[in-house]
Order: C-alpha cells, then sequence, then structure tokens
C-alpha cells in the first residue's frame, strides 16, 4: 500500500508500505477513505521538533473498517468510523474518567503500541487500530459519505473536538463573551464550539481575509487583526470597557499565550488547546495578580466524539468547512507545503 513518510524538515514522501494485518485479538484493519495534515505535524515538518529516522506520520482518518480480531465486539467490518486522533484501550481508569489521552494501553499513529508492535500512521490507504473498541466510533447510517460529509467527519477526529475541548475549558456558556487566539483549523473550529455552548459576542483574531470570513461563518461577532497590547485595547473597546470572559489560546506558542492572557478579564477564564513549544509559556504571576483559571491541554476528542456526531448528521454544525484544499495522497508533500505557506487552512488527502 501507499503511505506517507516524513525523513527529515520539509522531506514528506510517499512510499510503499506493508499492508497492515491484525496483530492482537483487539485490532481492526481500517481502510481510509480520507485523511488529512494536522497543524501539528508541521512541527516535525519545520524541524522544530526533531526526526531522527524516517517514520509514518498522520493522526486523523475516518474510513471502513475491512478486518477486526475476534476480541473486537462492539465493530463489525463495513462499519464506516471515525478514528480520533489519539488510540485509547476505553476500559483503564483515565479513558473511564473520559481523558482517553491519558490512556494506560495507548498506541501511537505512526509509532507502535504497548507491545512494540507497528502501527501505521494515517496518512496511508489502510491502518492498524490496536484497541478498536476503544478508539474508533461507527457513524450510524453512514457507508459512503460524500465530500462535504466527510469533511465533518474528518473534523471530528481532533479539530472540531479539539476546539470544543478549548471552549470548555475557557468556560464557555451563554452570555460569557470570547475571544479566539488562532486562526488555523483548530482555531476556527473554537469559534464554532463557542457559538454551539451559546456564546453571543465571539471575536476571533486573524489577519487573512480567508480565515477572517471563515471565523464569522462560524458565528464570530467580531474580527480583530491587531497584536500584543493594541489587540487587547481593541477586545476591551469592542466589549464596553472590559476584557473577554472566556479566552481560547489555539496555537501553543509563548506569543499566543501572552495575547490570550492579555485579553482575558480578571477572573475569567483560559482554555489552551495549543501544543506548546519554546519556553513555558505561561506566567504563574498573572494568573496569581489576575485570578484567571486555566484548563486545557490535550484534547479527549475521542469523549466529545458522540455528542458531536449527531450534530454533524443533523446538519446543526459543519466544521469540514476548515478544510478548503483536497489533494491525492500522492500529493502530501504538496499538501504539507501549501499549509506550511498559509495557502490552505486544512488539507484533506484521499487515498
Amino acid at each position: 500500500m501507499r503511505a506517507t513518510l516524513i525523513h527529515g524538515p520539509r522531506d514528506i514522501r510517499v512510499e510503499d508500505c506493508p499492508e497492515p494485518t491484525l496483530l492482537a485479538d483487539t485490532d481492526a484493519i481500517v481502510r481510509v477513505t480520507a485523511a488529512c495534515v494536522c497543524g501539528s505535524d508541521l512541527w516535525p515538518y519545520r524541524g522544530v521538533s526533531q526526526t531522527p529516522r524516517p517514520r509514518r506520520i498522520g493522526h486523523e482518518f475516518i474510513g471502513r473498517i475491512a478486518a477486526v480480531g475476534e476480541g473486537v465486539s462492539t465493530l463489525a467490518v463495513g462499519d464506516f468510523v471515525v478514528a480520533p486522533w489519539a488510540n485509547s484501550c476505553g476500559t483503564c481508569p483515565p479513558c473511564r474518567d473520559g481523558v482517553q489521552v491519558a490512556c494506560e494501553h495507548r498506541a501511537h499513529w505512526g509509532g507502535a503500541d504497548e507491545f512494540g508492535l507497528p502501527v501505521d500512521g494515517g496518512q496511508g490507504e489502510a491502518v492498524r487500530v490496536p484497541n478498536a473498541d476503544g478508539t474508533l466510533v461507527a457513524v450510524p447510517g453512514v457507508t459512503e459519505p460524500d465530500e462535504a460529509l466527510s469533511k465533518s467527519l474528518l473534523a471530528l477526529s481532533d479539530v472540531m473536538g479539539t476546539g470544543h475541548h478549548a471552549a470548555l475549558g475557557a468556560r464557555v456558556a451563554p452570555g460569557r463573551s470570547v475571544v479566539v487566539v488562532g486562526d488555523g483549523a483548530v482555531g476556527l473550529c473554537g469559534v464554532l464550539a463557542a457559538r454551539r455552548l451559546g456564546a453571543t459576542r465571539i471575536i476571533a483574531m486573524s489577519r487573512h481575509a480567508d480565515r477572517a470570513a471563515l471565523a464569522r461563518e462560524f458565528g464570530a461577532t467580531d474580527v480583530v487583526a491587531e497584536r500584543g497590547a493594541e489587540a487587547a485595547a481593541r477586545v476591551r473597546e469592542l466589549l464596553g470597557g472590559v476584557l473577554a470572559d472566556s479566552v481560547l489560546e489555539c496555537v501553543g506558542t509563548a506569543e499566543s499565550m501572552d495575547q490570550a492572557l492579555r485579553c482575558t478579564r480578571p477572573g475569567g477564564a483560559l482554555g489552551f488547546v495549543g501544543v506548546p513549544h519554546g519556553d513555558d509559556p505561561l506566567p504563574i504571576s498573572v494568573l496569581f495578580s489576575k485570578n484567571i483559571s486555566v484548563a486545557g491541554g490535550a484534547a479527549s476528542t475521542r469523549a466529545y466524539l458522540p455528542e458531536l456526531l449527531t450534530d454533524v448528521l443533523a446538519g446543526s454544525i459543519n466544521p469540514g468547512l476548515v478544510f478548503d484544499a483536497v489533494m491525492d495522497l500522492e500529493r502530501a508533500p504538496e499538501a504539507y507545503a501549501a499549509m506550511d505557506g498559509r495557502r490552505a487552512i486544512k488539507v484533506m488527502l484521499i487515498p
């Protein structure tokens, strides 16, 4: 089969790889119908995260089950499924608490399972899925989704659930004002999540016309292009002299965290989901002096998938709009370059 590998900074290749097989009773084999490039994939692509040896890459995919192990009880061959970005067993204490990213038996896409057995990356034609019952979510009544539905289902594997996680961490609720820092796919989904949770004043931070337009379509009432102190002043002006009740940090840099804190009112809440890079960006003294509550981290999208899937199938949310480009799997190197150069928000890959 064909699959995507990263060899080093800006070195993405699509190569021939072995077809996956069932290696454990709890495995499933999924034939991938769509995968995508994540913003977090750009960290190794840019060389910020090291790639000591070539490896499979990709952690978001949807597809159809081709085979299941004898221990799989909730899934069947032919089911159409969404694979969350984090593999999870579903039965250990963290999983039972809804924190599947901390699963005690987690396998890693493009890496290995807890027994050291290889696991395929999501950007390929097929994937061996360990912990199939605890990981995969079947889509009821769907066997051949069209492109629009495929995009929204694929968004549920990571970015929509992650934006929702940021909104929950920021205590978004009806009547609260919201600022979203970051206009990538996660930030845009954070805007959509804030609207879904009832916020009526949502300020998106963006300097890009296409992303700002999508933020408004998702529910943003205002767009702020300024940065730093000027951005915080603009937020204060828009909100009648106060800062935001809830702020979503969806980038992961010291600069984005500083921006988020500047925009949070005293006693407000900040939800962070940007993968941290660089120096520790969370100053305790600012949290202390402003009494800001902070929550977030890696999102357990598996916990949110059922409720978000219901809304997608009902047509009440359409997170798939974050995909503004669709490419064949063989064009994966081009997809990475497009996202790295901000010529695309998010690229869907079709094997």
